[in-house]
C-alpha cells in the first residue's frame, strides 16, 4: 500500500496548494512530434509544418544534429538536448523567447538506455518535452519524477510510449484521443500525449500523417493564475 498511498498524498498536496483562475494571456499553440530519427522528417519537413500550422512552440523527439539548422531556415528560438549515448534527442523550436535556456533533466532510466527530458521555461508557464521509456511502470515513474520538478502552470508533452491512464497526481490528460502511431505498423495506439497542471486546454487534435511514423499532436493551452 505504500506506493498508492504516496500517490494519494502527493495528489492531495498539489491540489490543496494551488487554485487557479483564468489568465488574460491568449492561448499558446503547441505541437509535439516524434520525427523518426534520420529516416523520417527532415528540417524542411519541419519548416513546412511550422509554416502550415503556425505553432508558437514545436516540441520534437528523435531530433538529430541535422535538425540544428532549423532556426537558420525559419528563424525563431531553438535548443536540442541529445539523449545520453544516442544520435537523437529532444528538441524545441519557439516563436516566443525562452525565459532561460532550455535544460536537460535526468529522469529514471532502464538498464539499456538513459533518458533526459527537456525543461523549457517561459515567463508565465513551463513545458517538459519527453520521450519516455517503453516499460509501463518505468514511464509512469518518469512522469511522476517530472511532476515534482515542475510548478504550475505547466505541461508535459511528447512521446510517452504509454498505454492507459498516466496516474500522475495533479495533472490532467488533455491531449487528443485519436491514435498517433501504429504499433508494428498494424495496431493504432495513442502514445503521444499532453498532461497539464494549472493550464486550460482550448483545443486538441491529431494532425495528418506526414514524413514520420508518428502523427503530430496540436494543443492550444492557456496558463491559469494561481491564487
Amino acid at each position: 500500500m505504500r506506493r498508492p498511498l504516496s500517490r494519494l498524498v502527493e495528489f492531495a498536496r498539489r491540489k490543496s496548494a494551488h487554485s487557479f483562475v483564468a489568465c488574460d494571456m491568449e492561448g499558446v499553440r503547441v505541437i509535439s512530434w516524434n520525427l523518426l530519427r534520420r529516416t523520417g522528417a527532415t528540417v524542411h519537413d519541419i519548416a513546412a509544418l511550422i509554416e502550415a500550422e503556425k505553432p508558437d512552440v514545436l516540441l520534437m523527439q528523435e531530433a538529430t544534429v541535422e535538425i540544428d539548422v532549423l532556426p537558420d531556415v525559419i528563424g525563431g528560438h531553438y535548443a536540442r538536448n541529445p539523449q545520453p549515448g544516442r544520435i537523437h534527442g529532444v528538441a524545441c523550436w519557439s516563436r516566443i523567447p525562452f525565459a532561460r535556456a532550455p535544460r536537460a533533466c535526468t529522469i529514471p532510466s532502464g538498464p539499456l538506455f538513459k533518458r533526459h527530458a527537456q525543461i523549457i521555461e517561459y515567463e508565465k508557464f513551463s513545458l517538459a518535452n519527453v520521450h519516455l521509456s517503453h516499460g509501463q511502470m518505468l514511464n509512469r515513474k518518469q512522469l511522476r519524477r517530472l511532476a515534482t520538478l515542475l510548478s504550475p502552470p505547466c505541461a508535459i508533452l511528447g512521446d510517452f510510449n504509454l498505454l492507459g491512464p498516466t496516474l500522475v497526481p495533479g495533472f490532467k490528460d488533455v491531449g487528443p484521443k485519436a491514435p498517433t502511431h501504429r504499433m508494428v505498423d498494424l495496431l493504432p495506439i495513442r502514445i503521444d500525449r499532453c498532461l497539464v497542471e494549472g493550464m486550460q486546454c482550448l483545443s486538441a487534435r491529431v494532425l495528418p500523417v506526414f514524413a514520420s511514423d508518428h502523427r503530430p499532436i496540436a494543443v492550444t493551452l492557456r496558463p491559469l493564475i494561481g491564487l
